[in-house]
């Protein structure tokens, strides 16, 4: 996956598609998934918002 990223076709595309492009392995995933649930959580705390 990551070197089909690493296509500068593809890269392009995706930008046109408004998508941003991260690589890395299954370890980084992991971790900017927790970093922004961690994130977003105090976000949402501090806002005070509620799921209806």
């Amino acid at each position: 996956m990551n070197e089909s990223l690493a296509d500068p076709k593809l890269k392009a595309r995706l930008a046109d598609l408004g998508a941003t492009v991260l690589t890395g392995s299954s370890a980084d995933l992991g971790k900017l998934i927790a970093d922004e649930t961690e994130k977003w959580a105090k976000v949402i705390e501090f806002a005070k918002i509620k799921a209806k």
